[in-house]
């Protein structure tokens, strides 16, 4: 029971948010960005303990509120738009703009109402599993002083 509570605090302390100073600087990976272009759905986000463990995804919601979610990438002008709409999650959109790095991460700012130079922070998820049909963000957490992988699993709409 000790365990339970422990964990459910822990889970209360801790966001997913990164800083995206250094992964802005690099080159833009165009082919991993090309291939991403159009409709997507996250069909699963997983991690470790996540039956006890909640984490809230982007600042916004738990990380559950993200499955079945719509995102639209634009390879060219690298914005885009993501819609959530679990029916057990407050409704949420918002336009985004976005780019993959050489090194392989996805460089990621929520605009909500704002321009995207005057928004000043954001989010770095690695990319992974990249195929026609399919790819997966990972994102980086604390959780108790030991890192942990948080896996959304995107999945091609058509």
């Amino acid at each position: 029971m000790k365990k339970i509570i422990l964990l459910s605090v822990v889970s209360v302390l801790f966001l997913s948010c990164k800083s995206t100073n250094s992964a802005t600087n690099t080159k833009v990976d165009s082919q991993s960005q090309t291939a991403i272009k159009g409709e997507w759905v996250i069909s699963s986000v997983n991690y470790p303990g996540s039956e006890v463990i909640k984490v809230t995804s982007f600042d916004l919601a738990d990380s559950k509120c993200f499955i079945g979610s719509k995102w639209k990438f634009v390879s060219m002008s690298n914005k885009g738009s993501m819609a959530l709409n679990s029916p057990n999650c407050t409704a949420y959109s918002t336009p985004i703009t976005w780019f993959i790095n050489k090194e392989g991460e996805f460089v990621l700012k929520i605009l909500d109402e704002a321009k995207a130079k005057t928004v000043k922070s954001g989010y770095v998820l690695r990319v992974a599993n990249q195929t026609e049909r399919s790819f997966q963000l990972v994102d980086q957490i604390n959780v108790a002083g030991k890192m942990t992988a948080v896996v959304y699993q995107f999945d091609k709409v058509n």
